[in-house]
């Protein structure tokens, strides 16, 4: 006769499965990463002996190229087998904070090179149900080799944080350079413009949408040139991007008028008096966010030149098109974007620069760039735009770099004890998460070039370069 009662499967306890997930999830990745290690030395050999039969080397010194890469890849190895931890960093400053940490500027004691730490609090990820979206930044930093974006060199995490070792950019963010000039002419902003159509189109191909394309997260190099940074991390799926957040505050909302009323100057300086605390909090700014991305209906990577049109409009004008006294009054004016995208009078602004932004901020089938970049790159306020150069080019706005640790692009923030043992512990008993912390398994990472030189600066950070 057949036995009946619960299969063995719906009476495991919750940890059982959790366990059971856990050592699935250990073993995956152990595997896959040792498959993706040889891979990658794989396509690194390929790549030099393509390079030398390119260069047309003798066999001679075909063999010296290859024993340097071959001791190159010794250490390598040796660095992956190295744990890294905060001990090896000597912090210098605090250079940005966001919802979930904050970055600093740090240098690594042995070889002194200096990059910027992004430190997360696990316990605010889990908490927030942010652990996919350090992830999906943790990803395309590994993926995205490329000049338009923020490199990662290494990530580890210890108990309480996540650390994010990025290349330092001293040159600060677009946000910061804003709030310390009134406007920006046209053509500094075809310059910053045509940049970031360059470095949203490079993780477009990549096959990623960034969704949260703003100031704060375009930074700026030693040159003065755009590179995208924050993927989804800190402030990617923050609640400015949920509908219903601003739906249930929608019936009991503060009527807008006074600032409506404001003449543009007035209206720029209310803006950046407030809008050093958007970024700085868990709720975000809608402002730049596409209105499909509130929509249940979905959205593809077009909703990321919207987010462009926005901060065009805001070089010109001094603030955003929706900005407003609350962040649901800025939702609402999204929405209804078809009556609230007006150009004030008094900021005059050429007719080619208001087509361009009203080509991003328009319902997503007749968005430029719906057919590719080209469109974009073809557009007639781009006129003399030479994409190939661009970045090799000086920049609109050059920036004075006095030292390789140079922070005068960045604001003052005060220090904290994020990375002091005991925050964690008041607000979190250490076992709430401690059993969760395999949500965060294999988030260590060092990339292959860049780490074995020791004691060297990099000849583009020196001062007067």
């Amino acid at each position: 006769m057949a036995m009946t009662g619960p299969t063995p499967c719906s009476s495991m306890s919750n940890h059982t499965k959790e366990r059971v997930t856990m050592t699935k999830v250990t073993l995956e990745n152990f595997y896959s990463n040792l498959i993706a290690q040889h891979e990658e030395r794989e396509m690194r050999q390929k790549k030099l002996e393509q390079m030398m039969e390119e260069e047309g080397l003798k066999d001679e010194e075909k063999r010296i190229r290859r024993s340097a890469h071959a001791q190159k890849e010794t250490e390598f190895l040796r660095l992956k087998r190295t744990r890294l931890g905060l001990e090896d960093f000597e912090s210098l400053k605090v250079i940005g904070r966001g919802a979930f940490g904050e970055v600093r500027l740090v240098q690594k004691k042995d070889t002194g090179h200096v990059y910027a730490m992004k430190i997360l609090r696990k316990a605010d990820m889990l908490e927030k149900e942010q652990v996919g979206h350090i992830r999906a930044e943790r990803d395309i930093l590994v993926e995205a080799d490329s000049l338009w974006v923020v490199k990662m060199f290494y990530s580890f995490q210890d108990k309480l944080n996540l650390y994010l070792i990025m290349e330092f950019l001293p040159g600060g963010d677009m946000m910061t350079l804003l709030m310390k000039k009134d406007t920006l002419t046209e053509e500094e902003t075809q310059f910053y413009i045509a940049e970031t159509v360059l470095a949203i189109d490079s993780i477009h191909q990549l096959g990623f949408i960034h969704r949260d394309i703003k100031p704060d997260n375009l930074l700026l190099d030693s040159k003065g040139h755009v590179k995208l940074s924050d993927f989804g991390l800190c402030t990617g799926l923050k609640k400015a991007h949920r509908t219903e957040f601003y739906r249930n505050l929608n019936h009991s909302l503060p009527s807008d008028f006074t600032f409506q009323n404001m003449n543009s100057k007035r209206k720029a300086e209310t803006w950046k008096r407030n809008r050093r605390q958007l970024a700085f909090s868990t709720v975000g700014t809608p402002d730049y966010i596409a209105p499909e991305v509130f929509m249940q209906t979905g959205y593809n990577k077009l909703c990321d030149w919207w987010s462009l049109g926005v901060i065009m409009y805001e070089m010109l004008i001094g603030y955003p098109p929706f900005c407003s006294e609350t962040p649901q009054e800025t939702y609402k004016k999204v929405m209804n974007w078809k009556e609230t995208l007006t150009f004030p009078p008094e900021v005059p602004i050429s007719d080619k620069a208001k087509d361009l932004i009203l080509r991003f901020c328009c319902e997503w089938e007749h968005r430029i760039g719906a057919s590719g970049v080209e469109e974009i790159k073809s557009n007639l306020f781009f006129e003399g735009v030479d994409w190939e150069h661009i970045r090799e080019r000086p920049a609109a706005i050059s920036i004075e770099i006095k030292s390789i640790d140079d922070t005068s692009n960045f604001d003052e923030f005060p220090e904290s004890d994020i990375l002091k043992p005991t925050v964690a512990t008041s607000n979190h008993p250490e076992t709430d998460y401690k059993n969760k912390d395999w949500v965060f398994i294999n988030y260590t990472y060092k990339r292959f070039e860049g780490l074995t030189a020791r004691g060297a600066i990099p000849s583009y950070m020196k001062a007067g370069k």
